[in-house]
């Protein structure tokens, strides 16, 4: 017929698959595999999320307890000035923004100091080099 006899005799019955085929995890086993990968994603998620803020949020509030007179700031709202006035455990700082301008900002509303958001970035002297050569022409 259409099937051949030594294909016919070559499959396999489904009980010869289901006795080679391991057993089912029991209901407790399920479960805990379960409640170890919900608890490895909740680990990962603390790792990876939560205690970087935690440590971000230290840093800042250090570096705001640190603030003295003369620092470089950048504020919240992105005004760069120095800071002229500052009282330990006043939330009120007076900051210089140049020209005889100053205004008073809340300690908590200062973002960095520029020394620290400067510092990181090199000195790019090859890109003036080329501007001053584009001018001339």
């Amino acid at each position: 017929m259409f099937i051949s006899k030594a294909y016919a005799q070559a499959v396999e019955t489904s009980a010869d698959v289901a006795a080679n085929l391991p057993e089912a995890p029991s209901a407790m086993e399920a479960f805990a595999w379960n409640m170890g990968l919900v608890v490895l994603m909740v680990v990962l998620f603390y790792i990876l999320m939560i205690k970087p803020q935690q440590r971000r949020i230290k840093e800042h509030g250090e570096m705001l307890q640190g603030l003295q007179k003369g620092d470089k700031v950048v504020t919240g709202g992105g005004l760069v000035g120095t800071i002229d006035k500052i009282k330990p455990g006043e939330q009120e700082v007076s900051i210089d923004l140049g020209n005889g301008l100053k205004v008073t900002a809340l300690r908590s509303t200062i973002h960095a100091k520029t020394d620290v958001i400067l510092k990181d970035k090199p000195a790019n002297d090859a890109a003036k080099k080329d501007d001053k050569k584009n001018s001339k022409k």
